[in-house]
């Protein structure tokens, strides 16, 4: 199953007439980070950042200028997200926008049946709240002090976390950092199938771990080629 956790950075508050200037988000396939990843800034043409809006998240007018506008990054979206849930915070800010900006092209919105929200995951968890990012990141250990403004991928990669959390909590080698390792791959051990953190499907595998024996090797390339045919790619780090 995919997911991709995702969060926006807008001009304003209204998407009859705000625009998307960040969109970031982490892949993870049956509940691990793959180390996929999307984050691109967006040109909101003549509109302008709201002076509140850039309080929260920093991205200034003169910053989107040679940004490309939405039109030309929504292929990219769509194709990232592929047949994927949605997961968001506040699910209903950002995909009010998303589906604005689709509606702007043309393109069928994004349905709720394929929309995951957060927020609402937590208040039926938290009723009592408070639930907000941060709120949650303390609730649950998660180390955001790197957070001093918004930013969609930043604010994605806690999110995830919270979301493990939140579903039934962190993984004994769960890693979410995209510079993150498995810990197999880590130590050089032989990774079998059940080991691995499974992708969706990539135009290649990432390289192999240099530790691994020349034997131990060609029995990884075989399951690589075992995942292949079924359309998935076992995905994992470099130690170095």
């Amino acid at each position: 199953m995919r997911e991709i956790i995702f969060d926006t950075e807008t001009t304003g508050l209204d998407n009859r007439t705000d625009r998307i200037i960040e969109i970031g988000g982490i892949e993870l396939f049956n509940h691990f980070p793959t180390g996929n990843t999307i984050h691109i800034y967006i040109n909101p043409g003549d509109q302008k950042v709201h002076p509140d809006a850039l309080a929260v998240h920093g991205i200034t007018d003169e910053f989107l200028k040679d940004k490309k506008p939405f039109a030309e990054v929504a292929e990219e979206i769509l194709a990232f997200f592929g047949d994927a849930k949605w997961i968001a915070h506040n699910a209903t800010f950002d995909m009010g926008f998303i589906n604005a900006e689709f509606a702007r092209l043309g393109l069928p919105p994004i349905l709720p049946d394929k929309v995951v929200d957060t927020l609402s995951m937590a208040r039926r968890k938290n009723p009592m709240g408070p639930n907000s990012l941060d709120a949650l990141c303390r609730r649950y250990g998660i180390d955001n002090s790197h957070r001093t403004k918004h930013g969609a991928l930043l604010d994605s990669e806690l999110l995830a976390e919270v979301y493990i959390e939140m579903i039934g909590g962190r993984q004994a080698a769960f890693g979410l950092s995209i510079s993150g390792q498995s810990g197999q791959a880590a130590r050089g051990e032989m990774v079998t199938e059940d080991d691995l953190l499974i992708a969706a499907p990539l135009e290649r595998p990432r390289p192999l771990a240099p530790r691994l024996s020349p034997a131990e090797a060609q029995a990884h390339e075989a399951l690589v080629a075992r995942l292949g045919e079924k359309g998935i790619w076992a995905k994992y780090r470099s130690p170095n």
